[in-house]
């Protein structure tokens, strides 16, 4: 992730100056955040919108002591899962099959039978296990980096990784 060169030079910009440059570095990484999450091209585009909001209301609290993409990370996936429960009757979770069917159904979706079987066995693993595969296979991030971005221990990690990995082969494979 391209983080600005120095953050504290970054936080004297003026906001619109900050606000641009997030735009034009994050907005796409950001999309493949949430994505994943919501399944479809239009609600990834609805809550990347929520999440640009989000970070510019408070951008001027961003304390300069993290990453900014790790800040940006956490409040695309508190949106994601907002955006879930909202559309989703509150703190019921939509189950696996509907959040396939929608992936499936979306006319931006052009993966073939190996990434759907993917796709399938992914949404039965629990949400952390989830989120670390996607973070390692998809976006070739490092355990430290995962940590760092997840709050998460790197050992913690690993575990949760590994456990991924073999259900997802034994649910690509027996299917």
């Amino acid at each position: 992730m391209k983080e600005p060169d120095n953050l504290l030079d970054f936080k004297k910009k003026p906001i619109h100056e900050q606000i641009n440059w997030i735009v034009k570095n994050y907005s796409q990484d950001l999309y493949w955040v949430i994505r994943p999450i919501v399944k479809t091209h239009e609600n990834a585009d609805d809550v990347l919108q929520n999440t640009l909001m989000k970070v510019f209301q408070n951008l001027p609290k961003f304390r300069y002591d993290s990453k900014l993409f790790s800040w940006l990370y956490r409040i695309a996936v508190n949106e994601s899962l907002n955006y879930l429960k909202k559309h989703y009757k509150h703190d019921v979770e939509p189950d696996d099959d509907s959040m396939i069917n929608l992936l499936v159904s979306d006319t931006y979706y052009d993966g073939d039978d190996i990434s759907l079987r993917l796709e399938k066995a992914m949404a039965k693993l629990p949400p952390k296990q989830q989120e670390v595969f996607r973070l390692k296979y998809f976006n070739n991030m490092k355990f430290n980096e995962i940590s760092e971005l997840t709050g998460t221990s790197v050992g913690s990690l690993k575990a949760n990784y590994h456990h991924a990995v073999k259900k997802i082969k034994h649910l690509v494979i027996s299917h």
